[in-house]
């Protein structure tokens, strides 16, 4: 497991908290992130082993608002973590949660078995993570139409349908299921092949996009014509790959109660940005935090852990949930399958015949 990354993370500025400060604060964002109610001295004297009065507790309470960590709404309120202080709070206490072995095992195995190509296997991680976490999970590969084609494999699956499999950098970053017009047998799909190998490898993907829709080339020959015409109807829209999953654990959140405060989050999600920048922002192959998101209104109150993947499919796993998140949980989580999802690309997988 990686150590978390914070964008500004030396920071001079961090409040130095004596020990009942660091307890009491320490209460508070655990205490609000469970309820996610403002916090009373009641009853963190009564819930926390914490070996103060209510009085103290109060005091405490307030030179913790004093110096930016705590607000509240009203006078009378209970406090809550401002966004500098849950920024404090994963810089000097977050420790990743371990998740259990048969859960990490069970990931792996969920991973493995959707490893058709990139956006199933993304597909699957946007699941997974949210599955673990009861945010958003979130997965994204940039385009890579302007990646090279470096590997082509056309397979028989039966007498009109073929396995067309298109890899980038030993890695299978499409595999498309051709519906053909004609019955075709395993050496005339062989003959295809080659011809689309002679045509397209070393070309990037826009450019055999294009060539398989249009190059006259590939239409002379009627089998070449065939393959060619289902494959370009097989490839679907070209762009980015975000995929997302669990709105409706973002909808349970208590933040999210009234469908109008998610539904901007949720349109933020299907235009890109900023979410593609920040998924692809940070070291390549660590997990990230970043806290209380100002890139945009729809993003306020909101926080993103991320992972961005090293490697030649630019692209970035993580989870997008409210600033009072399971900081631990989530970084474990995002940790776990950033991890094994380049893993997975790494290794010239996912490719499945």
């Amino acid at each position: 497991m990686s150590r978390p990354s914070f964008p500004g993370a030396l920071n001079g500025d961090d409040p130095d908290l004596t020990e009942r400060q660091r307890q009491v604060f320490v209460a508070v964002v655990h205490t609000y992130g469970l309820t996610a109610r403002p916090v009373g001295s009641e009853a963190l004297a009564r819930e926390h082993p914490i070996r103060l009065s209510a009085a103290s507790i109060r005091a405490v309470l307030g030179e913790l608002e004093s110096m930016g960590l705590l607000e509240r709404s009203h006078a009378s309120a209970g406090r809550v973590p401002s966004p500098s202080g849950y920024r404090t709070f994963v810089r000097s206490e977050l420790t990743p949660a371990p998740l259990p072995p048969e859960l990490v095992r069970e990931v792996e195995e969920r991973l493995r078995r959707s490893t058709e190509d990139v956006e199933h296997l993304l597909a699957e991680a946007s699941r997974v993570l949210s599955s673990l976490t009861e945010q958003l999970g979130l997965a994204l590969t940039s385009t890579l139409d302007r990646e090279s084609l470096a590997e082509l494999e056309l397979a028989r699956l039966d007498d009109q349908r073929a396995l067309l499999v298109l890899g980038v950098g030993g890695a299978a970053v499409r595999t498309l299921v051709l519906e053909l017009d004609s019955p075709m047998d395993s050496a005339a799909l062989d003959a295809v092949s080659a011809v689309l190998r002679e045509r397209l490898l070393g070309c990037t993907l826009a450019v055999v996009r294009d060539r398989l829709a249009f190059d006259p080339v590939l239409v002379r020959d009627s089998a070449v014509r065939l393959v060619a015409r289902a494959a370009a109807a097989s490839w679907g829209v070209p762009g980015r790959m975000l995929q997302s999953s669990g709105a409706d654990r973002m909808a349970a959140q208590p933040e999210f109660a009234r469908g109008a405060s998610l539904a901007p989050v949720l349109r933020m999600v299907e235009s890109g940005p900023p979410l593609d920048r920040l998924l692809l922002d940070g070291v390549e192959g660590q997990s990230g935090v970043r806290v209380g998101l100002d890139e945009d209104r729809a993003l306020v109150g909101l926080s993103l852990v991320s992972y961005p993947l090293p490697g030649t499919v630019r692209g970035g796993v993580g989870v997008l949930g409210p600033v009072r998140m399971d900081y631990a949980r989530a970084f474990a989580a995002v940790d776990l399958v950033g991890t094994r999802v380049a893993e997975l690309l790494g290794l010239g997988r996912p490719r499945v015949y």
